[in-house]
């Protein structure tokens, strides 16, 4: 099992399940994908799922989820999947909007656990394959960060990067845990805490924080690794900073609210108050476990 980590100035407990080991090894992992008008990248973000995990000899299902795409998006997609039946492109049944999208996806995937992939390019495929492993080894949940020790950032936009950086900073100090990359959306859960999540009320793009901090507030464990990440190089951000962010605030906030007010009211199934450690988890061998990190006592 990996170590459990912190970062130095973290709080050294923090209400978090114990891990959980899976009922049989092996599980099969769903990517949700969404896209909205990302027909010059959809064709090779898809492939580059399917090759990485594919190598790895992950079972594996795909879902493409077309957010209302003018551009072709779809027909880009079912090319690709005609040939290959773990591909499936869907067309959103919700209005158009992020949220909606991931929320289509959430509700037709297969598999044992869940990763959300976004459809420019962003993400990189082989940390897919680090995260199955995380949740096959018992964690809930897998975290990517963008902004420790080992993980790549290629040409991210300043001002996005600056507001990137201070949503996480209150992020942290509201739900007081370590982890820096909650607005990411980048990340992969058991299928236990997307039901456990249920009901989702984001639309939008909040919906990447609502989904880990209902995971953080309701006591599932997770472990957090660097990845890589690099700004699209075709299409258009779809992501409005001025209009998200009351959105964001809104997520943030109602979540704040039930953790500190609803006294563990909504925590998942068999919570154990006796465990209370934030589990950070590193591959051993890798370019993880970053130096300017130290054991949990």
């Amino acid at each position: 099992m990996a170590p459990r980590v912190r970062r130095r100035g973290d709080p050294a407990r923090d209400p978090r399940a114990e891990l959980r080991p899976l009922e049989r090894e092996g599980l099969k992992l769903s990517v949700v994908i969404p896209a909205h008008n990302e027909v010059d990248s959809i064709q090779q973000t898809v492939l580059g799922v399917t090759d990485a995990l594919g190598r790895a000899g992950i079972d594996y299902e795909v879902l493409v989820i077309d957010d209302s795409s003018t551009d072709g998006t779809k027909a880009a997609a079912e090319e690709i999947a005609h040939d290959d039946p773990r591909i499936r492109c869907l067309r959103s049944h919700y209005r158009n909007g992020f949220g909606f999208a991931v929320r289509a996806g959430l509700e037709r995937f297969e598999g044992d656990a869940v990763a959300i992939v976004m459809g420019d390019g962003s993400d990189n495929p082989e940390d897919l394959v680090t995260y199955y492993r995380l949740l096959n080894e018992g964690y809930d949940c897998a975290f990517g960060s963008r902004f420790m020790r080992g993980s790549e950032v290629h040409d991210y936009p300043k001002l996005k990067l600056v507001l990137n950086r201070l949503a996480n900073a209150v992020i942290r100090i509201l739900f007081r845990h370590g982890y820096n990359d909650t607005t990411n959306a980048f990340k992969a859960y058991r299928r236990e805490v997307i039901q456990h999540a249920q009901p989702l009320l984001s639309h939008h793009f909040n919906l990447t924080v609502e989904l880990p901090l209902k995971a953080f507030v309701r006591g599932f464990s997770y472990a957090v690794v660097p990845i890589s990440w690099r700004n699209r190089t075709s299409g258009k951000s779809k992501l409005g900073i001025r209009e998200m962010g009351s959105r964001y605030l809104f997520i943030v906030l109602t979540l704040y609210l039930e953790h500190h007010l609803s006294r563990g009211d909504y925590r998942r199934p068999g919570y154990s108050e006796t465990a209370k450690r934030a589990r950070v988890g590193f591959q051993p061998g890798s370019r993880d476990a970053p130096r300017d990190r130290e054991p949990v006592p």
